[in-house]
């Protein structure tokens, strides 16, 4: 079926709503201050930065190249598992054993929880312990304990990846551990997955991601997130590390509304990845201004519908339609909105049909997801008809 595409130009820039300047240097807490700056590439092979809320990227080095992920794996495991919560087959309040086959392979191996066999925990506080401290034997006692096995569990988490479209990611083992290459993603897969989580389970992201450290059974660990407490806004997500992969990251920070999300793998040592994750999301906030083309709420246009009682649906977005501009670009903007068309009724109020895509020269697109804003329900004989004659004349 052909895309159907509406063209428009933006209004003018004079007429737009510029956002909030950030300031060029963030103060820490700590007093230290941070330049904002992008990777360079000896010190990051990959790097990635991106607009959650347009999609939009901001900067760019071998996002789709492979990489072991190691403890970013995690990642993967707490999005399966809130997917699972939301779906009613799992329960924080659930209680899960450390079976003696757990043990003899995850206890008290790399990063710990300090599980001991026959040990009865939370699901809550297995998801904190994997969340905030990168428990290896936190995630393989969650495995076993909803899927029946780790195999089962790393099934499932593949199969949650390919639903995605995480198409350049395998995942061997539940916590990232080196597995000869089995694991692996890329850096445009981790912000995928950080994007669904984000948007889909925006409850369970605030509550279980980004907690200064966690305690359990009276033993005190910190969170090693290199912006967590340092970065005005972070939530952090996951660091990553093993001989050989090096030192990766994955984290996210949110200022007045507006989050970005980066990847950086292959930094070469714990201090440098947290130097450089710093000053690359203070660049991200620093170097552009984000330009809302339409508030919240405000209908952006229209969209084609076959078989239902109207014949056209109005679309929106979720949030403001906006798109990051280096600062002092005045560039025209224009805007498309992209979908495959007709839609087919009946639709229901919320479901996502269209994207916008925002361009301007020099600049990397923005894609904004466009929404149903009512439903459409099915045509009856003589909506067809009256659909029929209009269809004559237009």
């Amino acid at each position: 079926m052909s895309s159907m595409i509406l063209r428009f130009l933006a209004p003018v820039l004079a007429a737009i709503a510029i956002l909030p300047t950030i300031p060029v240097l963030a103060s820490l807490p700590t007093g230290a201050r941070v330049l904002p700056a992008v990777p360079d590439a000896a010190e990051a092979p990959v790097a990635l930065l991106v607009d959650v809320g347009s999609g939009q990227v901001l900067h760019a080095r071998n996002p789709d190249r492979r990489f072991m992920p190691a403890s970013v794996t995690k990642v993967m495991t707490l999005y399966l598992a809130f997917e699972l919560i939301e779906a009613g087959r799992l329960d924080p309040a659930q209680v899960f054993v450390m079976s003696p086959a757990v043990a003899r392979d995850w206890r008290r191996k790399g990063s710990t929880m300090f599980l001991d066999t026959g040990e009865r925990v939370r699901v809550d506080d297995l998801l904190l312990g994997i969340a905030n401290v990168s428990a290896n034997d936190g995630a393989a006692v969650l495995a076993e304990g909803q899927a029946g096995s780790v195999a089962a569990w790393t099934e499932a988490m593949n199969r949650t990846a390919r639903g995605l479209g995480m198409r350049g990611s395998h995942f061997g083992t539940p916590n990232g551990f080196p597995d000869e290459g089995r694991t692996f993603t890329t850096a445009n897969d981790l912000v995928t997955l950080a994007q669904a989580m984000v948007n889909r389970h925006p409850d369970k992201f605030g509550y279980y991601i980004g907690r200064a450290g966690f305690d359990y059974k009276g033993i005190a660990q910190v969170n090693h997130d290199p912006m967590i407490g340092a970065v005005p806004g972070a939530d952090g997500i996951k660091t990553g590390f093993t001989n050989e992969s090096g030192f990766s990251y994955l984290g996210t920070a949110r200022r007045d509304g507006q989050r970005l999300v980066m990847v950086l793998a292959g930094v070469e040592n714990g201090r440098l990845r947290a130097r450089l994750a710093r000053s690359y999301v203070e660049w991200g906030f620093a170097a552009f201004e984000q330009v809302r083309l339409f508030a919240p709420g405000v209908q952006i246009g229209t969209a084609r519908v076959q078989g239902g009682d109207v014949r056209r649906v109005a679309l929106n977005a979720r949030g403001s339609a906006a798109i990051n501009l280096p600062r002092g670009n005045t560039a025209e903007l224009t805007a498309t909105i992209r979908y495959e068309g007709p839609l087919r009724a009946p639709l229901a109020a919320g479901d996502e049909v269209a994207v916008l895509e925002v361009t301007a020269p020099g600049v990397a697109p923005a894609r904004i997801p466009l929404y149903a804003a009512e439903a459409v329900g099915i045509a009856g004989p003589f909506d067809r008809i009256v659909n029929a004659v209009a269809g004559l004349f237009s």
